[in-house]
């Protein structure tokens, strides 16, 4: 840990002086040192500073880490620590070959750290589990092949699920969602179910699309930006690059966040000489409020109490009655419950005062066009449906949906989490629709809603699912309730994961279980036609191909597109229009295949792959075109001032949020510094504000165990843990994802999407 630094009491806005902290600003010398880090441990192939060259750029790699989006007119180096951390981890030299599994059984590697199974290399052929040797052994990729087909004909299409990271690319996305209808089910759950899911059904509901409506441009003609639950330095760092230039042309922004990121906080480009070396860091937020976990709907509340106000003073200036009056519907009933809130209210469920809220609402109302930016900080709730209901109002009263400069934008995490959805990858009809399958393959896809991930997992507690093949992921580690999970794991009948690295899931095996190696997007993919391309879509709706250009770890690697069709074409009866063969030699064809599917965003795909800066594929509210029930924008009525649910009473019981380090990209651990928040070493830790450590008779470096403090007939302890003081505020903790996702409970999920609330779960500690 960070030396603590003692000092005097900090003004309500400030660095808490007692809690450890990065001194320095975001990027600069700091992001180099660590790309050098990583670059030195990995020892990654000769390929890797040529990729890192072309990374993010037209007929380059696309980052296999976050979705921010690929500017047209790239800067020299388009990538961030994070994703050179990313590109470097998947060209290891190390290898996970048959040798490797006949020295290591699965029980001895289950007490090896999540960061040291992945950095054991590359895998580099098929694999079968067996039980008699507790080892991993070769087969052909035909008999892996048969023998999944037959496993999954065995039982009903209902009993399986296929899962998906955010990692492979829109051909392989849309195949595999296809491969799941034509066996008859939709039980497609996807990465973005433990994160931005609520985005997906809420924001449907709302303004009638499951995805943010700002683009790049957007961020040139705002005038302000309020940023929510988000931590760009860590989670998508190439969008400072995008803050600075709107900070330094006037643009205000505006950051509600319970933990003090550097990355909203201040900034360094690594790219520029000057900055770097004689000039002053780029201040991002303007003001910056901590507000308590579950308060973001009491600041929003208080916000548009604001907003109220002023127009009382000036009517017909602040509000955009028009707007409202042609576009929406619901405000009359949004008003009357806002203003029913008392100031009390707002500043004991926020954290905040009511005169850090007033000052907030100055800067809002001075904007002419402002964009609402949040992350999975309101997402990750059980009340997350009312977040992102609370925002949409605070932009839509003054018309801020629609316009140039203005939008909700939310900030995913993986690479296509949100291009997976987009063609197909989901448990609704509406994400494939049945008719155009029957269309074009002559199948009869299902019409009945298939499992999302909480669903699934609910199905292998009660025993009613029976496969599980898994495209990428560690999902068993990314889970709520996990130890629950794990432990049923096992009595599946099969489990399939398609992956380019060893991980825990791996380790957790059904009766019959696959371990098939694909290649990275780093990879070369040269099929019968010749070298293949892979497409993927960012948080901003744009879509890039993606070429690949180092040697794969092994000629027994497949592309991720050519295993599905492998497995597909051994699962399902002969059908002339499901051509497998041919769709893994040309993925063309498979782009082919989208654009005719969903015509209205994939028109003349092939032809657009590595247009500047990808090419659109549009977003109807961005145009004002509302495909909601109603047809209008729809105002939320709030019912409640906490994200939270129903909290446990007493004293001792906080709020825990789950965090991930700068060493960290989702469950990959790249290594032990989470710098830019001052911490070093193990991930075993619990933050508090240290006024909480006091109060509740604790001590510093004390080892604590964490309980869940729901009550449904489950224990959930995660124990020795290092009491860390933080810069936090009152009445909550923190600690690692997904070190601390055991005490999540399965059932503890935002009501309309089930998303996991790792923002906002009741726990104890315990001495």
């Amino acid at each position: 840990m960070a030396d603590k630094i003692r000092g005097p009491v900090r003004k309500e806005t400030e660095q808490d002086p007692r809690t450890p902290h990065y001194d320095n600003a975001t990027g600069g010398w700091g992001s180099l040192t660590g790309i050098g880090r990583i670059l030195g441990d990995a020892k990654p192939s000769a390929a890797a500073l040529k990729i890192l060259a072309s990374q993010n750029k037209p007929k380059g790699m696309m980052c296999t880490s976050c979705a921010w989006a690929k500017p047209a007119d790239p800067h020299t180096f388009e990538f961030c620590e994070n994703g050179a951390k990313a590109t470097v981890w998947e060209l290891d030299r190390a290898r996970v070959d048959r040798e490797f599994f006949e020295t290591h059984r699965l029980t001895d590697l289950r007490g090896w750290h999540d960061h040291d199974l992945e950095k054991s290399g590359r895998l580099t052929e098929p694999m079968k589990y067996d039980a008699g040797s507790d080892r991993y052994l070769p087969v052909s990729w035909d008999q892996a092949f048969a023998e999944i087909g037959r496993q999954l004909n065995a039982i009903q299409p209902q009993e399986a699920v296929f899962y998906s990271s955010g990692h492979a690319g829109l051909e392989a996305s849309y195949l595999y969602a296809l491969f799941a209808r034509a066996m008859g089910h939709q039980n497609l759950p996807q990465s973005s179910n433990m994160c931005h899911e609520t985005t997906s059904v809420n924001l449907q509901t709302f303004i009638g699309t499951p995805v943010g409506t700002c683009t790049l441009e957007d961020f040139e003609h705002c005038d302000t930006i309020f940023f929510f639950g988000q931590n760009t330095g860590s989670n998508s760092p190439r969008f400072l690059h995008v803050l600075k230039a709107a900070v330094e042309r006037g643009c205000r922004i505006v950051t509600f966040n319970p933990l003090r990121e550097r990355g909203l906080i201040e900034f360094v480009d690594p790219q520029n000489l000057t900055q770097m070396t004689v000039g002053k860091t780029t201040k991002i937020s303007e003001r910056y409020y901590q507000v308590r976990p579950g308060g973001d709907v009491a600041v929003l509340a208080g916000l548009i109490k604001c907003v109220l106000a002023s127009e009382e003073v000036a009517s017909g200036t602040v509000i955009d009655r028009a707007f409202i009056d042609a576009e929406t519907t619901g405000y009359e009933e949004m008003i009357e419950a806002t203003r029913a809130f008392s100031w009390d209210e707002i500043e004991r469920n926020s954290g905040l005062t009511r005169a850090m809220i007033e000052e907030a609402a100055e800067i809002y109302l001075s904007a002419e066009k402002a964009i609402g930016i949040y992350g999975m900080g309101l997402t990750q709730h059980v009340n997350g449906w009312l977040n992102l209901g609370m925002l949409c109002n605070l932009l839509l009263m003054r018309g801020n949906i629609g316009k140039q400069g203005a939008g909700i934008s939310p900030v995913r995490g993986h690479s296509n989490v949100q291009g997976q959805r987009t063609v197909g990858v989901g448990e609704k009809s509406a994400h494939m629709p049945a008719e155009k399958l029957q269309q074009m393959f002559d199948i009869k896809a299902p019409t009945q809603e298939g499992l999302n991930a909480v669903r699934a997992c609910e199905g292998i507690l009660k025993g009613s699912v029976k496969a599980m093949v898994c495209l990428g992921g560690n999902l068993i580690r990314a889970l709520p309730d996990r130890t629950r999970m794990e432990k049923a794991w096992p009595s599946l009948d099969l489990t399939v994961h398609i992956a380019t690295k060893l991980n825990r899931s791996h380790l957790v095996p059904g009766r019959a279980a696959f371990l098939l190696p694909c290649l990275g997007r780093t990879d070369k993919d040269i099929q019968a036609t010749g070298p293949q391309v892979v497409s993927m879509e960012d948080s901003l709706s744009n879509i890039y191909g993606s070429l690949g250009q180092a040697d794969p770890p092994s000629e027994s690697c497949m592309s991720e597109l050519a295993i599905i069709c492998g497995i597909a074409k051994a699962t399902l009866p002969g059908n002339p229009k499901l051509k497998w063969d041919d769709w893994t030699a040309n993925y063309d064809l498979v782009r082919d295949l989208i654009a005719e599917t969903y015509p209205d965003d994939f028109g003349g795909f092939n032809e657009r792959m590595f247009e500047p800066g990808g090419f659109y594929r549009g977003n109807p509210a961005r145009n004002r075109n509302w495909q909601t029930e109603s047809g209008k924008a729809q105002f939320t009525t709030p019912t409640t001032l906490s994200a939270l649910g129903e909290v446990p009473q007493g004293s001792s019981v906080m709020t825990l949020i789950t965090l991930r380090s700068n060493d960290q990209f989702n469950t990959t651990i790249y290594g032990f510094s989470d710098r830019l928040r001052g911490l070093e070493g193990s991930r075993d830790i619990l933050l508090m504000n240290p006024d909480e450590i006091a109060r509740l008779g604790l001590v510093e470096e004390q080892k604590v165990s964490l309980r869940c403090a729901v009550e449904d007939g489950h224990d959930r302890l995660v124990e020795n843990l290092t009491l860390t003081a933080y810069d936090l505020p009152a009445g909550c903790v923190a600690g690692y994802y997904p070190e601390l996702n055991p005490l999540v409970p399965l059932e503890y999920h935002e009501k309309n999407s089930q998303t996991p609330a790792y923002k906002g779960t009741p726990v104890e500690v315990i001495s």
